[in-house]
């Protein structure tokens, strides 16, 4: 009895069950739109950040003993130097180079 209303079952269903349909492509390319908006949206975002979120000011770090007033810390003279001078380590240019151009060999 119950293999016969098995049987009745499944010759009432219609032929597309299981199969997609054009409904199925319709949202499937609403997604991807959706996708690719946010991808634009989030790569514009990314674009905006900074590239460093230290604070802009400097908090000045209170010395423990009175030596430490006196002597600088090693390499201090030549982050100084660095912090005046930020092309110090670029090589020397040319007369005629342009910093907005590439050179010949890159």
């Amino acid at each position: 009895m119950s293999a016969d209303l098995l049987a009745a079952a499944g010759d009432q269903l219609p032929e597309d069950v299981g199969k997609s349909g054009p409904f199925g492509l319709l949202l499937t390319l609403l997604l991807l739109i959706a996708v690719i908006f946010l991808v634009r949206s989030m790569s514009k975002h990314l674009k905006r950040v900074p590239p460093s979120f230290d604070p802009a000011e400097r908090v000045e770090e209170i010395p423990d003993t009175a030596a430490e007033l006196l002597d600088p810390p090693p390499g201090d003279d030549l982050l100084d130097t660095l912090r005046k001078a930020p092309r110090a380590l670029e090589p020397p240019r040319r007369p005629g180079d342009r910093p907005d151009t590439p050179t010949a060999g890159t």
